[in-house]
């Protein structure tokens, strides 16, 4: 029997961002993975602007920066069939630096993480797959493993950090996952190549049946994942559906005019779910593992190596006061939920604004009006301006309001609730 300070399971970016956090603070680290490196994951390819200083942080962003990454200017927006509108994003409210997305293959991605956790020494356990958490006197105080040979094994630590993703351990064995009372969405993604895309935006289409991202994540090649609800896809051949979906829209279909996919058409279902507080010590979720909404806003990277950083902090502070109960746990889901809150409010109004057509058409007819507006909107996307500043009803109705001016005065809008989709988009 092994022990260490720390066992994370999961070495995606949550994961090894968190060992290289507590390794460079002197922790012993072992990382658990169920897969062996490299492997590839369904993603949308591109990190937020506030990553950048985590990369720097974690040690990467020099071997990032070698593999010549696409740099996206901001976000293109295309609500049911018009054109797109490119919004810059708008330059650090700190010291006015230009702000730009990272744009690079989740496949490269992991792999300069993996390569980073073995440069540091961290012990990394490819080909292990966690079946239980061991528990005494009500907290987490190891796992049980099956190696590559299928071998029983067990490893004991002070503290557990799962970063699992949405198939953890931890949400499975303590029964926290809660699923979506919306309809449950699929993503579909698939790589193209000979696409004519004339920008470096990440590209959001908006039309039935669902919606796309696309963005380049090198000099041929496009990443395009398609969002729809999973019972579309019932009873039919994925890479077919995915292909009608994605040329059903006129503007996508001019980008891939041409164009040809590259490799299979990989799936994720049952995207949006919440997770409820963790009810035992010795044990911290991150990423993922920490619940997951409908991937329209993109932070996804950017959130794995946030809570990543959050939870070494936290665990630093529970290693020198010897404190490793769930007052531990309580106190980094409460500096996590301060630091996410308004983002995931954020999400859920967009998710709303973006399935209707009439209500979408007049948000982007007033970002594009407001460039102020659009450019701050983007800076909360891109996570390094504070979502405040536009969730709130103000904000909201300000917006609308702008967008049916030049249409048909404020009219349109007398019989929207804007209060009750801000309340609806925030239950706590």
């Amino acid at each position: 029997m092994n022990r260490y300070d720390v066992i994370i399971i999961g070495a995606g970016p949550a994961g090894c961002a968190t060992a290289l956090f507590l390794q460079s603070r002197g922790y012993r680290v072992v990382v658990l993975d169920q897969a062996r490196f490299p492997r590839d994951k369904v993603c949308g390819e591109f990190i937020s602007p506030a990553a950048d200083p985590i990369l720097e942080e974690l040690g990467l962003m020099d071997a990032i920066e070698q593999t010549q990454p696409v740099r996206l200017r901001g976000v293109a927006i295309s609500a049911y069939g018009n054109e797109a509108l490119c919004i810059d994003y708008p330059p650090h409210p700190q010291d006015a630096r230009p702000m730009t997305s990272l744009s690079l293959p989740r496949f490269v991605f992991d792999h300069l993480l993996v390569k980073r956790l073995r440069h540091a020494g961290i012990e990394l356990r490819e080909a292990h797959k966690v079946d239980d958490l061991i528990f005494e006197n009500g907290s987490v105080v190891g796992v049980k493993v099956r190696d590559g040979d299928q071998a029983p094994l067990t490893l004991k630590a002070r503290m557990v950090v799962d970063a699992g993703g949405r198939n953890s351990i931890a949400l499975r064995r303590l029964n926290l996952k809660q699923g979506s009372a919306r309809q449950r969405k699929i993503a579909l993604a698939a790589h193209w190549t000979g696409a004519q895309l004339p920008h470096n935006y990440c590209t959001m289409h908006i039309s039935p049946p669902g919606y796309t991202g696309m963005a380049r994540v090198g000099d041929d090649l496009l990443n395009v994942v398609l969002v729809v609800d999973s019972k579309l896809v019932k009873g039919r051949e994925r890479t077919s559906f995915y292909t009608e979906a994605v040329l059903s829209n006129p503007l996508r279909r001019k980008y891939l005019a041409g164009a040809v996919l590259k490799g299979p058409v990989r799936a994720v279902d049952s995207l949006s779910y919440r997770v409820k507080p963790v009810p035992c010590g010795g044990l911290l979720l991150v990423g993922d593992a920490t619940g997951f909404i409908d991937p329209f806003t993109g932070e996804g990277i950017y959130l794995s190596l946030r809570s990543a950083q959050l939870a070494g902090e936290v665990l630093d502070r529970a290693f020198r006061s010897k404190q490793f109960s769930r007052e531990v746990v309580q106190r980094y889901e409460g500096l996590r939920l301060r630091e996410f809150h308004k983002k995931f409010t954020l999400s859920r109004i967009l998710q709303r604004l973006i399935y209707n057509p009439w209500l979408c058409r007049r948000v982007v007819t007033a970002l594009a009006a407001n460039p102020d507006l659009a450019q701050q909107l983007v800076g909360v996307l891109g996570d390094y301006m504070p979502a405040e500043q536009v969730v709130s009803f103000r904000f909201l109705v300000k917006t609308i309001l702008a967008g049916l001016r030049p249409q048909s005065g404020k009219r349109g809008c007398k019989n929207f609730d804007f209060r009750r989709l801000l309340k609806s988009a925030d239950p706590e």
